[in-house]
């Protein structure tokens, strides 16, 4: 298990250099003047855009400017917006926003998408069941920025349920962690069923049942144990799409995350500020993929990593 860890964690350095260096290079190479509207309505001194220019590597190679940015990185030297603003300091209060909007919103879709998932599985053709593939089916063919303005107007604005746009409290990121995990939510539903009827028909579920086991204790302890593989594989895959996705949602609802930042920052052309804020959601991602490569030993102890 230990080897298999560092060996995992070998592999997130390439992974890590390649995907900073794409940011890198490509929010610098957005068209249009990094510094324009720096200083209001008049052009921007020379002096200031020439330190500008140098405390940002603007003129050296891609390359030489890129690694002079990773390694102060390395080093902890996040540097600074152009506004002067620490971007470590940006980046710690934002991130544990993003990351509790996140963890919510893989609570709703694991928590609703297995219950609705099951109760499909073992309804199969029934109401439940159509039920469940209509609903999903409509959910996965609207856009999450749809689906966020839709949730905001009916449960917000007239219902009055949930907070129009982000107080800082938990609560007020309830609604905008259904509308990001929405669409996730209604895949786990389907793989959930898919997986629980194919797993119904085998051969040890038929012997358990002859046994004289509950059904309950053979849907409950032994079907959908294994049918939660694909799911966990899913979910992990999915933290990353959720981080992303937290850029529309963050935007919706006015939340100060790290998706809000990353979108300034590429208006802004910044960017230090997005590259920094891409590693570290790189990294996070990395690190709950490995948690869950873990975790397939645990749901079928078959599963050894050496």
């Amino acid at each position: 298990m230990g080897r298999y860890v560092v060996q995992r964690l070998g592999q997130m350095v390439p992974v890590v250099i390649g995907t900073t260096f794409l940011i890198y290079a490509l929010v610098w190479a957005l068209p249009g003047d990094p510094f324009a509207a720096k200083c209001g309505d008049r052009p921007c001194p020379q002096r200031y855009i020439d330190r500008m220019t140098a405390e940002y590597n603007l003129d050296d190679p891609l390359p030489l400017a890129y690694l002079k940015y990773m390694g102060n990185l390395v080093t902890g030297d996040f540097g600074q917006t152009f506004t002067g603003a620490s971007i470590a300091d940006e980046l710690l209060q934002r991130y544990p926003t993003t990351l509790q909007l996140t963890a919510l919103a893989i609570l709703v879709e694991v928590v609703i998408g297995i219950a609705a998932g099951v109760l499909a599985g073992i309804r199969r053709g029934g109401f439940l069941d159509n039920l469940v593939l209509v609903s999903t089916l409509v959910v996965v063919s609207i856009p999450v920025f749809v689906t966020g303005l839709l949730a905001q107007i009916m449960f917000g604005v007239r219902l009055g349920w949930f907070p129009v746009t982000s107080d800082g409290s938990l609560f007020s990121l309830v609604l905008p962690a259904i509308v990001l995990g929405s669409l996730s939510l209604a895949f786990v539903a389907r793989l959930v069923r898919a997986n629980l009827v194919e797993n119904l028909r085998t051969d040890y579920v038929r012997t358990a049942i002859a046994k004289g086991l509950t059904r309950q204790r053979v849907i409950g302890v032994h079907t959908l144990r294994n049918s939660l593989i694909p799911v966990v594989t899913f979910v992990g895959a999915d933290f990353g799409g959720l981080l992303g996705g937290a850029v529309v949602v963050e935007g919706i609802f006015n939340i100060p995350g790290v998706g809000n930042m990353i979108f300034r920052g590429i208006n802004a052309h910044e960017g230090g500020t997005v590259t920094a804020a891409v590693t570290v959601l790189v990294l996070v991602f990395l690190l709950v993929n490995l948690v869950v490569d873990l975790l397939y030993a645990v749901l079928d102890p078959r599963i050894r990593h050496v």
